[in-house]
């Protein structure tokens, strides 16, 4: 290890690559990590939570009329988009220098520079303008949104540059189907802006339970948000100050903004990990094994660069795992099988699990139980937003594949039902146990009849 400037040299400071660095150090190593933009990355820093305050936001409209149910009077309101994001930058700040302060406490030495790879232990440091060299190098430089090849899309924004718009604009359609797509769709429309949200498929949220899908468009659309689904954008022209969309059937919208939310891809582009010898993926990321180690044996990578499981505490948790395994003398391996997920949609949606589709997939006999209602507080506020439930279950074991609910903190909720899942709970031992009463999670301790798919006739 003396031959090397640094036992670990870390590519990136987002979550899962400042985690590993802070454990690797902890354990003894002489580490280093190197970030061109801002510690924290993008969950941080311009992701999932940035966002969460925005959502939080844009919650208020609603929560003024609801006032007004329970005996509340809320007069004239007006909100201020420069307000909200001067203190969303605020935060973001702070945050910086928290991560930034938990380094230097571990000991490592961050390094304000890009750094790209000039072979399996060399690494270039082009703001520095010098080269170091590692035992190991982790990668974890995270993923950039896709903007498709179109006419006019240099006029388009992406979830970076929603986070820092001069003005909020009056009109944005949002093209997309995943569940940045819909955040940020519901977001906009909170906040009082004419929205529009595009998806080319049948049904956005792919992936998800199909319940949820089909009762989360209903809720939005009952928001006033205009959903148009197998719907996609030709070309994009700016116009008197406007921009004029035509779409792939030949309609043409006028909006202020366009927001892509199309997924992303692996940050890879022009980091040297070909000439490195590391095999790439089909989307350019970095094809691992279950320890995190590329086809380089010193060189691991953790995070949406693996295009694993693309979420924060999934990039935290490989962090950690490669850290105890090669550091600390640990076997750790992260189970990617169950993950719960919050989606801060309006309203809000959490899963665990198996969806019912990859349940009967994957089992013989399927058990549904489902329920959806009006939650306590919307009979006195006026809301017509339903709240839902939904397990799936093995109809052999009993055991529990899958929970699935939209609703307020459903977040909240779906951390705790994915310690039940993650351990193998029973239908049996949700029924056990004693519902928390009156609250909307407790229908998920007692359901007890099985919904049952309507039958189909054959016509005469």
């Amino acid at each position: 290890m003396a031959d090397y400037d640094y036992d670990l040299f870390v590519i990136g400071a987002g979550s899962g690559g400042v985690r590993a660095a802070r454990i690797a150090a902890n354990y003894g190593a002489k580490v280093a990590v190197a970030e061109e933009y801002r510690v924290g990355g993008t969950c941080v820093i311009r992701g999932c939570v940035p966002k969460k305050l925005f959502v939080y936001a844009s919650h208020f409209s609603d929560d003024f009329e609801d006032a007004a149910g329970f005996g509340w009077t809320v007069g004239d309101t007006k909100f201020d988009w420069k307000t909200l994001v001067s203190n969303k930058d605020k935060e973001i700040d702070r945050l910086n220098g928290i991560y930034i302060r938990n380094l230097d406490k571990a000991g490592v030495e961050i390094l304000d520079s890009r750094a790209t790879l000039k072979d399996a232990h060399t690494v270039h440091l082009e703001r520095l303008g010098k080269d170091v060299t590692a035992e190991r190098i982790l990668v974890a430089v995270g993923a950039t949104p896709f903007l498709p090849d179109i006419p006019g899309i240099e006029h388009a924004i992406t979830s970076n540059e929603a986070f820092h718009l001069e003005e909020l604009p009056k009109r944005i359609v949002v093209v997309g189907g995943g569940y940045i797509a819909v955040e940020f769709a519901g977001i906009f429309n909170g906040l009082g802006v004419e929205t529009m949200q595009l998806y080319r498929g049948a049904l956005f949220m792919r992936g998800f339970d199909d319940d949820l899908r089909e009762l989360l468009a209903e809720e939005m659309e009952k928001k006033g948000i205009d959903l148009r689904m197998n719907s996609d954008i030709a070309s994009i022209e700016k116009k008197d100050g406007e921009l004029h969309l035509t779409l792939c059937d030949g309609d043409v919208i006028k909006t202020d903004a366009v927001m892509y939310a199309t997924g992303r891809n692996p940050n890879t582009k022009g980091l040297g990990l070909e000439q490195a010898g590391v095999k790439l993926g089909m989307a350019g990321e970095v094809v691992v094994d279950e320890y995190s180690k590329s086809s380089v044996g010193n060189i691991y990578a953790v995070g949406d660069v693996t295009d694993r499981a693309n979420l924060t505490p999934v990039a935290i948790r490989e962090g950690h795992a490669f850290a105890d395994t090669v550091y600390g003398g640990k076997d750790v391996k992260v189970d990617h099988s169950i993950i719960p997920t919050a989606i801060f949609s309006q309203p809000e949606m959490g899963t665990v699990g198996l969806t019912e589709a990859q349940a009967r997939e994957r089992f013989d006999e399927v058990d549904v139980y489902k329920t959806a209602f009006r939650a306590l507080k919307n009979t006195l506020s006026g809301s017509e937003e339903r709240t839902f439930m939904k397990l799936v279950v093995d109809a052999k074991s009993d055991k529990v594949l899958g929970v699935h609910i939209m609703g307020p903190a459903s977040g909240e909720v779906i951390q705790a039902v994915g310690i039940a899942v993650t351990l193998g709970a029973t239908k049996a031992q949700f029924d056990m146990t004693i519902a928390v009463h009156p609250t909307a999670a407790e229908e998920l301790v007692t359901l007890k009849e099985k919904w049952q798919a309507p039958v189909i006739k054959a016509a005469d």
